[in-house]
C-alpha cells in the first residue's frame, strides 16, 4: 500500500452495529415482516388449490374450474397488493436506516483527528466515502429487504410444506448439505476478498488522484513513465483482487444454483414412489411439488443477494473501522469528569466549529478571548504559548523537530522563515495543537494543547493553510461556518478585512451567490480570502498562519496582510512565511534550519547579526538595510 490504510471493523462489530441498527425501529421491522409473511401465505394458497383440482379430476369429482380459476386470481392479486405495501414498508425501513448509518459516518469522519488523515492519505478516505457508502446503499435498500423476503417466504413455504406431508420433506435434505457446504466455503473467503478489492482500489484512486493533480509536475520532471508504472501496478493489484472474488462467485453460483434443482426433480420422483406404494395422495405429491418450485425463487433470490451482503458488510466494516482511529489526544487525567462552565464567548458568545477535513484550513474557533468553556479547576491561565523541548517524528526513528523550545507572549506577532523542509509547518501545526510532540510539550496557559477537549483547543489557536476549501453553498453559508448567527453588518467587515468585498459585491447576487461544486468556480487566491474571513469573524485568540496568502498576488498580499494585522491588533499571530516582508512588520523573528530554531530575535536586531537571517533578507530585499518599507 502506498499510505497506510485507516482500520477495518471487525465481525463482531459489524454484526453488532448491523443488529442495533435495524432494532432501532422495532415497529416498522415488525410491519414490513408480517405484510411480507402475508403476502408469502396468500402465494401459497395457489399450489394448494391446484393440488386438490389434481385430486379432484383423479377421482372425476366435479369441479367448478372457473370458481376455482377466480379464486386463484383472486389470492394472485392479493398477494400482489400485500407485496406492494411490503416492498414500500422494506424500502421506507431501509432508507431510514440508511439515512441514520450516514449521518453518524460523516460524524465519525469529522471527529477524525487532522493527523490521523494526513498519514492515511486521501485515497482511502475518499474510497470510503464514495465506493463504500454507494455498495452499502445498494445493500440497505435492495438486499437487505429482498433477503428478509427470501427468508420470510421460505420459512412459511417449508412450514406449508410440512403440513402437506412431512415424508416429501425428505427430498429437500438432500440438497440442504450441497447448499450449505458451498456457502460455508464462500462465506468463509468472501469478506476477506472483497475487503482486498476495496483496499486495493483505494489505492488505485490514491495514484490516479495524486498523478492528475500533479499533472504539470509529473511533465515538468519527466515522470510520465514511472506515473504511468504505478497505475499499471495499483490496477494490477485491483484487478488480481477483483478475479479472486469472481472465482469465488464462479464456484459458488453453479453449486448452489443445482442444490436448489435437485428438490424438485427428486420430489416428483420420490413423490411418484410413495403414491405408488399409498403413503401419500395424489394431490399431496403435486402440491409438494409445487412448493419445491416455488422454493426456488426465494432461495436464488437469497442466495444471490448473500453475496451482496458480503459486498455491504465489508463496506460497512470499513465505514464503522473509521470510528476505531484512536484519538490523538485525551484530557488530562487531572481533570474532573464533568462540571464545565459554559461562559459567553465574545460578540455572539457561541462556540465555532468547522469541519476537520484533511485540507487544514480554518478547523474550529471560538469566538472571543474568554468564552470556551473550561473547567475550573484546570482552566488555561492566560494565552501564553510556550513550546519546551519539542521533538516530533512523521516516522519512527527520524525527527523533523530536535529539542525545539519557543515563548509566544499574548498580543506578540511572530514570524517563522527558514528554507522549505527545515520543519516550520510542523512546528506550526505543533503550536496549533493539530498533532502532539513525540517529546516535551506544548502548552497554552500552563496546560498542554494534547490536554485539553477540541473544542476548548480551537478557542484558543487556530490553524489556516495554503489549502482551502470552498463548500457547496452560497458565499454566505461559506462564511457562517465560523460564526453561524453573524450578522450582514459582521460579514461585510470581515470581508472588507481580507480585501474581498469589492468583488464579492460585484457578483450579480452577492453574498447570495452559489459557490463550490456546480456553482461559481472561485479562484485559489478568492478561496484564501474566504477561508481569511472565516477567520476575522471567529476572532481566536492566537492565530497560526502557515503561508495563508501564498496564493494571493505578492502586493496585494503586503496589503491584505497589513489590513489583517489592523483587524487582529492585540491576537497573537505565528506566521509562517517566505515573503519576508512578514518577518520585517514582526515583533520577533525565528529561523528554523534543520528542524531547530537557529536564531530567534527582531527583524533589525537579526539583520545586525549577520547570520542566517541576514543573508536570506539580502537575498530576498537585495540590501542587507534595516529600514522599514
Amino acid at each position: 500500500m502506498a499510505r497506510e490504510i485507516l482500520p477495518v471493523a471487525d465481525r463482531k462489530q459489524v454484526r453488532a452495529y448491523a443488529r442495533r441498527l435495524t432494532l432501532r425501529y422495532p415497529r416498522q421491522l415488525t410491519i414490513a415482516l408480517a405484510l411480507h409473511g402475508l403476502a408469502a401465505v396468500a402465494g401459497l394458497v395457489v399450489p394448494w388449490q391446484l393440488g386438490g383440482l389434481v385430486e379432484d379430476v383423479q377421482y372425476r369429482i366435479e369441479v367448478n374450474v372457473a370458481l376455482v380459476a377466480v379464486a386463484i386470481g383472486g389470492f394472485l392479486l392479493l398477494q400482489g397488493a400485500l407485496m406492494r405495501f411490503a416492498v414500500l414498508a422494506s424500502a421506507k425501513l431501509g432508507e431510514k436506516v440508511l439515512a441514520e448509518l450516514r449521518e453518524e459516518f460523516v460524524d465519525r469522519v469529522l471527529a477524525l483527528p487532522l493527523s490521523t488523515v494526513e498519514r492515511a492519505g486521501s485515497g482511502d478516505l475518499i474510497t470510503r466515502t464514495s465506493r463504500d457508502v454507494d455498495s452499502l446503499s445498494r445493500t440497505v435498500r435492495k438486499a437487505v429487504p429482498e433477503t428478509l423476503i427470501a427468508l420470510v417466504t421460505f420459512l412459511i413455504t417449508v412450514g406449508a410444506l410440512l403440513l402437506v406431508s412431512p415424508l416429501l420433506m425428505l427430498p429437500m435434505l438432500i440438497a440442504g448439505p450441497v447448499i450449505w457446504v458451498a456457502t460455508r466455503w464462500y462465506l468463509k473467503r468472501a469478506r476477506d476478498g472483497y475487503l482486498r478489492e476495496n483496499a486495493a482500489y483505494a489505492d488505485m484512486t490514491e495514484g490516479l488522484a495524486e498523478t492528475v493533480e500533479g499533472a504539470r509536475a509529473v511533465e515538468a520532471l519527466g515522470l510520465q513513465e514511472r506515473r504511468r508504472s504505478r497505475t499499471d501496478a495499483d490496477i494490477s493489484r485491483s484487478f488480481a483482487a477483483e478475479r479472486y472474488t469472481l472465482g469465488l462467485r464462479t464456484v459458488w453460483f453453479p453449486a448452489v444454483e443445482l442444490g436448489y434443482v435437485i428438490p424438485v426433480v427428486t420430489t416428483l420422483l420420490v413423490g411418484g414412489l410413495f403414491y405408488t406404494n399409498g403413503w401419500v395422495a395424489l394431490s399431496q405429491v403435486a402440491t409438494a411439488t409445487l412448493y419445491a418450485q416455488q422454493l426456488i425463487d426465494p432461495l436464488d433470490r437469497f442466495l444471490m443477494w448473500i453475496d451482496e451482503l458480503q459486498v455491504g458488510g465489508a463496506s460497512m466494516a470499513r465505514l464503522l473501522g473509521v470510528a476505531n482511529v484512536p484519538d490523538d489526544r485525551a484530557p488530562g487525567s487531572s481533570r474532573p469528569s464533568g462540571e464545565l462552565l459554559e461562559a459567553s464567548s465574545g460578540p455572539s458568545g457561541e462556540l465555532l466549529e468547522a469541519s476537520s477535513r484533511p485540507s487544514g484550513e480554518l478547523l474550529e474557533a471560538s469566538s472571543g478571548p474568554s468564552g470556551e468553556l473550561l473547567e475550573a479547576s484546570s482552566r488555561p491561565s492566560g494565552e501564553l504559548l510556550e513550546a519546551s523541548d519539542v521533538r516530533y517524528a512523521y516516522r519512527e526513528g527520524r525527527d523533523v523537530l530536535h529539542g525545539v523550545s519557543l515563548t509566544i507572549r499574548p498580543g506578540e506577532r511572530l514570524a517563522m522563515v527558514g528554507p522549505s523542509g527545515a520543519g516550520k509547518s510542523t512546528l506550526g501545526r505543533l503550536l496549533a495543537g493539530i498533532h502532539g510532540p513525540r517529546t516535551g510539550s506544548v502548552t497554552v496557559g500552563g496546560v498542554p494543547l494534547v490536554d485539553l477537549p477540541l473544542d476548548e483547543l480551537r478557542g484558543h489557536v487556530a490553524l489556516v493553510t495554503q489549502e482551502h476549501h470552498v463548500f457547496k453553498g452560497s458565499l454566505r453559508d461559506n462564511l457562517l461556518i465560523a460564526r453561524p448567527h453573524a450578522s450582514d453588518a459582521a460579514i461585510r467587515q470581515a470581508l472588507e478585512a481580507v480585501d474581498a468585498l469589492d468583488w464579492v459585491l460585484a457578483l450579480p447576487t452577492g453574498l447570495e451567490t452559489e459557490v463550490g461544486s456546480g456553482g461559481l468556480a472561485v479562484s485559489p487566491a478568492q478561496a484564501q480570502q474566504l477561508a481569511l474571513a472565516r477567520l476575522v469573524l471567529a476572532d481566536p485568540h492566537t492565530l497560526v498562519l502557515d503561508e495563508a496568502t501564498s496564493l494571493i498576488d505578492p502586493r496585494a498580499a503586503r496589503h491584505l496582510e497589513r489590513s489583517l494585522a489592523a483587524v487582529l491588533d492585540g491576537r497573537t499571530v505565528i506566521a509562517i512565511a517566505h515573503r519576508l516582508y512578514t518577518a520585517h512588520d514582526a515583533d520577533r523573528v525565528a529561523v528554523v534550519e534543520d528542524g531547530r530554531i537557529s536564531e530567534l530575535g527582531s527583524h533589525d536586531d537579526l539583520v545586525a547579526e549577520g547570520g542566517s537571517y541576514a543573508a536570506l533578507w539580502t537575498s530576498w530585499h537585495g540590501t542587507p538595510t534595516t529600514t522599514s518599507s
